[in-house]
């Protein structure tokens, strides 16, 4: 044996040896194939295994280390030969922590790859059993080198302790060994295990165990990650009756083909997603100090509460116009007089069998009828549905939109009963290609919009007026409230230069506090348009007018109103004869008003004058004394002004009473003003 050969090295000598039977004693092993897969819009899949068995078995089943998450989140086990009294079915997978750090979980330590060598030195003390060249048991004390050879060179010897004493046994005269402890060898084999498992770094086996005694039909069910199926459809639009086409597409991205499965797909939204449960999850504990006199009590407290806990329907659309006949696409420009032209193959000639259909729940499912058969890592179309659909075709014009020209479009009614997921169409006309259309979800019955090409032949030009007009005037609690009503007039003119009659469809956009008045009725409303379908003359002309109508109230408070301000209201022949009156007596009262607080403001005006006046008489008689004669002079006109200011106290008194009589009426009058 080399002393360089490292423990993977080994694994093949180890099993062969006498002693290899005490490593592992697992459970046989048995495959069970990929019986049933239902596909989900949500991104997940679910998959059955399905097959039969006789006693304890060990079911193998494959992951990728992100999916591992999911499987222990969804699996399911059916094993009806299990005694659940005795046992019930388990599973072991590998942990996710590190090779190294899995390794010296053991009582053997396999980390970092030692040459047998290391790994004996790591192992000292424990107990080795060697059966050649001599038969000796004992205890390992010490790995050396010692020179015993021929030429007196090196040799790495084993130093044991045995019942006689000790022993030196050379290692590369020992063909095999075994350690006598059962926990080692037990360790040994899961060592091994680890290491070869550690190749295939994204590879994670769990391995479920499935007690049992007759033969039974067993199952293993589970959600994973899964590439979301696509829908993908084709409309013909050629004959009486529009056919519908879907297909499905669908990846196997897994490590196991597909045989002869059942295979679902689900179309919904159900809420998914993923939680850590693979992951060792360690919690940190606090270290508490040792007491003296005892040791400290952990506590825990509960979690608290915080301090507190603190639409206009759209109206619904009027019934839409009745289907028209479908009209095939003219025969212009469809083949040459003189070419002859092979006739057009429809798409409902090519007869496919489609999924079976059923409801669940709020979603809905599409059963191959077939079983499938996909490789792995290989993608598959599918049919999924057919049949004809109600339609209509028209063009569609959407305002604000940029283009003068529509689009070419056609409105479909799923009346295939089933709910069509989103996909995109190819859409077929006269036998040739016409362009493409995406469609969100379809439930069952509902209308739906597809465009896929622009109408060059129909133009529609556009403008846009509004006219405001004052529908009634009132006076309440002294305010004077106009009503006003506008009309926003939106007019859309259609020109058809080609030689077959029109539909166009004009998407108008909603204004919000406005009321449709021309047309009286709509194709359609939804919560931001309302379409209207036009009928053009092939070579010809029509038009289109949407009026809508908006209320307003313009309000002003008569209070603060001038004489003048009642007047040039009045003067106004908006206003009814009522208004008119009610506002000249304001403008009367306002008048008389401003009349006392003028004569109240010159009373008090004239006051502050003579008071000045007296203190430049004071000073002047301070100055040249009573007896002299100006000093005389300047007395008597003192005099004469306190006279004057008498006067005055006694016509300023009545003018502010007036003043004060003259606000009352006003106030009162403005206050109960009511006209209506």
């Amino acid at each position: 044996m080399s002393l360089s050969k490292s423990v993977p090295a080994l694994l093949l000598s180890l099993l062969l040896s006498p002693f290899s039977g005490a490593l592992l004693q697992p459970l046989a092993a048995q495959d069970l194939p990929v019986t049933k897969v239902s596909l989900f819009s949500s991104g997940v899949g679910y998959f059955e295994h399905r097959g039969t068995v006789k006693g304890d078995v060990t079911v193998p089943l494959p992951f990728s280390t992100a999916e591992v998450d999911d499987a222990l989140k969804s699996l399911v086990v059916w094993n009806p030969g299990a005694d659940a009294a005795s046992s019930s079915p388990s599973v072991s997978y590998p942990s996710l922590e590190a090779l190294d750090e899995a390794l010296r979980g053991l009582r053997i330590d396999l980390t970092g790859n030692p040459k047998v060598v290391d790994l004996l030195a790591r192992m000292r003390g424990a107990e080795l059993a060697i059966d050649a060249p001599l038969s000796v048991t004992g205890r390992l004390v010490s790995v050396e080198d010692r020179r015993t050879g021929p030429d007196g060179s090196p040799r790495t010897t084993l130093v044991l302790l045995t019942a006689s004493g000790l022993r030196a046994v050379a290692l590369d005269e020992i063909p095999s060994f075994r350690f006598t402890d059962p926990g080692i060898a037990e360790d040994f084999g899961r060592a091994l295990a680890l290491v070869l498992g550690a190749r295939d770094a994204d590879r994670r086996v769990l391995e479920v165990r499935l007690p049992g005694g007759a033969s039974r039909e067993v199952a293993l069910g589970y959600i994973v990650a899964a590439p979301v199926w696509k829908a993908s459809y084709r409309l013909d639009l050629s004959g009486d009756k529009p056919w519908f086409q879907g297909w499905a597409i669908v990846d196997n991205p897994s490590q196991q083909d597909w045989k002869d499965i059942t295979l679902t797909l689900v179309s919904g939204r159900p809420v998914s997603f993923v939680q850590n449960l693979y992951a060792p999850l360690r919690l940190s504990r606090p270290v508490l100090p040792l007491s003296i006199a005892g040791i400290a009590e952990a506590r825990t407290y509960d979690s608290g509460f915080s301090g507190g806990y603190a639409q206009e329907d759209a109206p619904s659309a009027a019934p839409s116009a009745a289907m028209g006949a479908f009209a095939p696409a003219p025969p212009s420009m469809m083949k040459s007089a003189s070419a002859p032209r092979a006739e057009p193959r429809a798409l409902a000639q090519s007869q496919v069998e489609t999924a079976a259909t059923r409801a669940a729940g709020d979603q809905f499912e599409f059963t191959i009828k077939r079983p499938v058969t996909l490789e792995r890592r290989r993608s598959a179309m599918l049919p999924l549905v057919a049949g004809a659909l109600a339609a209509e075709k028209f063009s569609v014009w959407t305002a604000d939109s940029g283009s003068k020209n529509p689009l070419l479009g056609v409105r479909v009614t799923n009346t295939l009963g089933i709910k069509l997921p989103a996909g995109p169409i190819t859409v077929f006309d006269g036998g040739s290609y016409a362009g493409d259309a995406l469609v969100e979800f379809l439930p069952e019955k509902d209308k739906r919009i597809l465009v896929y090409g622009q109408d060059l032949s129909v133009t529609v030009l556009d403008s846009r007026s509004n006219a405001t007009e004052t529908i009634g005037v009132s006076i309440a609690k002294g305010v004077l409230v106009y009503s006003r009503r506008t009309t926003y007039t939106r007019a859309y003119e259609l020109r058809n230069a080609s030689a077959t009659a029109r539909k166009v469809l004009i998407e108008h956009p909603l204004s919000n506090g406005t009321d449709l008045v021309a047309p009286s009725s709509f194709d359609e409303r939804t919560d931001s348009l309302y379409r209207f379908l036009v009928a053009v003359p092939a070579a010809g002309q029509a038009k289109l007018e949407v009026k809508e109508r908006s209320t307003s109230q313009e309000r002003v408070s008569l209070g603060g109103f001038s004489s003048d301000s009642f007047l040039s209201y009045a003067s106004s022949t908006d206003l009814p004869g009522a208004v008119k009156d009610a506002l000249k007596k304001g403008a009367e009262l306002r008048r008389k008003l401003d009349e006392a607080r003028r004569v109240f403001s010159d009373l008090g005006t004239r006051r502050n004058e003579v008071t000045a006046d007296q203190d430049r008489l004071r000073r002047n008689l301070d100055a040249v004394g009573r007896d002299s004669v100006q000093g005389q002079t300047y007395l008597k006109r003192l005099l004469d002004s306190e006279t004057e200011l008498d006067s005055l106290a006694a016509k300023i008194s009545d003018a502010k009473k007036s003043q004060q009589d003259a606000q009352s009426a006003f106030d009162d009058y403005i206050a109960k003003l009511q006209v209506n």
